[in-house]
């Protein structure tokens, strides 16, 4: 008999993709069989971090894909954001040591959440990369 995939989902805007993001979906996979990366939407980015990512939704969309380490990227939703976990129904849900925003509605779902670790934050983020290249 054939054993279940066990799915894994994450969020992420994934700006600028880092070894941080990558030791991210390393350590998600390692939770599943097959790993969902759901991407934020620029309009999203723009209301949590109230400035618009560097590069468009598509392009790091294309560049989670290329990573080698995630199974499918979809992006999010504009108006329902929980509307791609019902729709996919993920057994497991691993967020970032640093995720905020909309994970208050996860506990609805009653599906196992799990906060990954950190990787050198003070080199890998986002926003530490964008300061130096300024």
């Amino acid at each position: 008999m054939k054993k279940a995939t066990k799915k894994v989902m994450i969020f992420g805007t994934f700006d600028i993709l880092h070894k941080g993001h990558l030791n991210f979906f390393k350590q998600a996979r390692k939770r599943g069989d097959f790993l969902i990366a759901v991407i934020a939407r620029d309009k999203t980015v723009l209301k949590i971090k109230s400035k618009l990512p560097i590069n468009k939704e598509r392009a790091r969309a294309a560049a989670v894909k290329k990573s080698g380490f995630v199974d499918k990227v979809v992006l999010g939703g504009l108006k329902n954001k929980y509307k791609i976990i019902k729709k996919i129904r993920p057994d497991v849900i691993c967020l970032g040591y640093d995720q905020k925003a909309f994970i208050d509605g996860l506990k609805n779902f009653r599906i196992p959440i799990i906060k990954l670790k950190s990787f050198k934050p003070e080199v890998y983020k986002t926003s530490k990369i964008r300061k130096q290249e300024a």
